[in-house]
């Protein structure tokens, strides 16, 4: 089984957290950004995080240079760009990239404008390769409720012409997703699916409030599950796919070692699991490692394969024409 050249789908992947460290030691040394060192091996430590990284809340510090960095349209056009270039490098024919478009004001933007230079990367990417991207709208849970309306209005204009859902995500607290009910029926509403990060930092009850209070139909990790029978149950008997990213988790602590991951027994117990990367770049990986990891750790054969491929294609906010050229891939 040659995962490399193995047709793939990436439903999780973070903009912010897929640049190249090349490409920040680029734009920080154009803009005159002030680090300690311009080294490359310096660059690449204050991105990626380490294997042993103690909680989500570090894992995500990382992001702090590159949103510095990404605060302009050429800027944000250019890191979609390259994270559709190397996705389709490694045979992923179809991307759904999320980033938070309230964290690009810094140098006063316009929120079209961000999406739009989003937009122009992803498209740029179509262009020159095999490989299809959509979108998905992040929100951060420690942003006020109503800053997401005025996004949920502009991103409507893209609506299944690159931008396909919302999603809430960052440092994850007990009972987030009630005050942010308004905002999440609004855009369900007006066409967009709804992915939520819940589960990742053990609260399980945050599962079932995602789907039972904003209509998540995939969610983002759910380790937690395991901790929370309702949560559990709700996602296996209403077929709710769970996005796993299997490094990142061992990096946040959601899973104390690969080996204790519980996605093989979620997949014997007929759950939706899908394989993703989450951050490519703070994860230092790729999706193809990251089903490489776990065919290693697991065995996983190409039938197991074949059903998380499958997953993601059934999962993927795409079209029913689209989801069958995927499927004929294998």
């Amino acid at each position: 089984m040659n995962l490399k050249k193995l047709p793939k789908i990436e439903l999780h992947c973070h903009l912010d957290g897929s640049i190249r460290p090349k490409t920040v030691l680029e734009l920080a040394l154009k803009q005159g950004l002030d680090l300690p060192s311009y080294e490359i091996d310096y660059i690449k430590n204050i991105l990626i995080a380490p294997i042993e990284c103690s909680s989500l809340k570090k894992y995500l510090e990382r992001f702090e240079i590159p949103i510095k960095l990404m605060q302009s349209k050429e800027n944000l056009r250019r890191i979609a760009f390259e994270l559709m270039e190397d996705s389709a490098k490694e045979n992923i024919k179809y991307i759904e990239i999320r980033f938070a478009p309230l964290l690009h004001t810094a140098s006063n933007l316009s929120i079209e404008e961000i999406i739009k230079s989003v937009l122009d990367g992803i498209n740029d990417g179509e262009k020159k390769y095999d490989i299809k991207g959509n979108l998905i709208l992040s929100f951060l849970r420690h942003m006020p409720a109503e800053t997401i309306y005025e996004v949920i209005d502009i991103g409507k204009k893209y609506l299944n012409n690159g931008i396909v859902a919302v999603d809430l995500c960052a440092n994850e607290e007990h009972g987030f997703c009630k005050k942010f009910i308004k905002p999440f029926s609004l855009a369900k509403e007006l066409g967009y699916r709804i992915t939520i990060h819940a589960g990742e930092t053990g609260i399980g009850e945050n599962v079932l409030e995602a789907i039972e209070t904003l209509g998540a139909e995939r969610i983002g990790h759910g380790i937690y599950i395991n901790s929370c029978k309702e949560a559990y149950d709700i996602v296996k008997n209403k077929n709710i796919v769970l996005e796993i990213c299997p490094t990142s988790n061992v990096q946040t602590k959601a899973v104390n070692s690969i080996e204790t991951h519980p996605l093989l027994n979620f997949y014997k117990d007929n759950l939706k699991v899908t394989i993703n990367t989450d951050n490519r770049t703070v994860s230092n990986t790729t999706l193809t490692n990251e089903y490489t990891v776990i065919k290693n750790t697991f065995n996983i054969d190409f039938d197991i394969y074949k059903n998380f491929y499958f997953n993601s294609i059934d999962a993927a906010f795409i079209d029913d024409e689209f989801k069958l050229k995927l499927k004929n891939l294998i």
